[in-house]
């Protein structure tokens, strides 16, 4: 007998399409992100982690033209984060305004079903520290608690206004927690499927390496002579004379050669990162 020629272009098939779908995730339909109106959820217990359905992952924003996930975020050093660190040390209140520029911020993430979209299976619902305090009080809540029980749980009811309507500048979501107690499905096979099948927040997200993001850092720290050209010139003020700024201080343009010692001074082997803290006053 020989080889079975058909199902091994079947195996072929299937292992190239595992891995076209490895290297380039569809974020859209894996992310749920409430439009204008109200919704009605229900938070699905986390397959990766049975006693908390909320993924807190940090990331960085505005550090050139892409948002990285923090390599904290895996135990690893972020260079990001150690740059920051060292902006702490000095005095100068420009500095501390960098760090808290480049600290990364908190987004969260917990498995949903949306009701009338059931068919989509289990989405992960992204928000920011607004919403996840709402979401811990109402679970602290005594006469509500664990609304994630499949049998025993609650729907929750999102509803989202456009930033027109709520004045804020962007679209903000409110949440209450639906009175009636209710099962996640009366159908068990859905139920299994949707405990069982769940995106994994830590692998959606590009995972850049240490040199890689260090790289983006320096080039936002020192952007090239045509970027600088084509920005309208901002209005300087001069700094007293008697204040000394340091290498890294927003209140001055540092030249390349500054930066590269900057970084020579920073990324010594003998430095180590530090833990990410999120700040209380964040927006989040």
């Amino acid at each position: 007998m020989g080889m079975d020629l058909t199902a091994i272009k079947s195996k072929l098939a299937s292992l190239q399409q595992k891995g076209n779908r490895g290297q380039r995730k569809d974020l859209s339909q894996l992310i749920w992100k409430p439009s204008v109106g109200k919704h009605v959820i229900r938070i699905v217990p986390s397959m990766y982690d049975k006693h908390n359905p909320f993924k807190e992952l940090f990331f960085h924003y505005g550090v050139g033209n892409r948002t990285m996930i923090s390599l904290a975020n895996f135990g690893e050093k972020d260079p990001i984060v150690e740059f920051a660190d060292q902006l702490r040390k000095t005095s100068d209140k420009d500095n501390w305004a960098m760090a808290k520029k480049l600290a990364p911020k908190m987004r969260v993430f917990t498995p949903v079903i949306v009701r009338g979209e059931e068919e989509k299976g289990v989405r992960l619902w992204e928000f920011g520290k607004q919403i996840y305090m709402e979401l811990l009080a109402i679970a602290e809540d005594e006469d509500v608690q664990d609304y994630t029980d499949p049998v025993e749980g609650r729907d929750l009811t999102i509803e989202t206004t456009d930033a027109e309507t709520n004045g804020t500048g962007y679209n903000q979501s409110k949440v209450r927690v639906r009175t009636k107690i209710t099962p996640l499905s009366p159908n068990g096979k859905d139920v299994e499927a949707w405990l069982q099948n769940q995106p994994d927040p830590m692998t959606l997200f590009k995972k850049y390496g240490y040199d890689e993001m260090k790289n983006s850092l320096l080039e936002w720290l020192n952007p090239s002579e045509t970027e600088e050209v084509a920005e309208t010139p901002a209005p300087t003020v001069a700094a007293p004379v008697e204040k000394v700024k340091s290498n890294y201080s927003l209140g001055k343009k540092a030249s390349p050669l500054d930066v590269d010692k900057a970084f020579d001074d920073i990324f010594a082997p003998t430095k180590a990162a530090k833990e990410i803290e999120s700040d209380d006053d964040l927006p989040f």
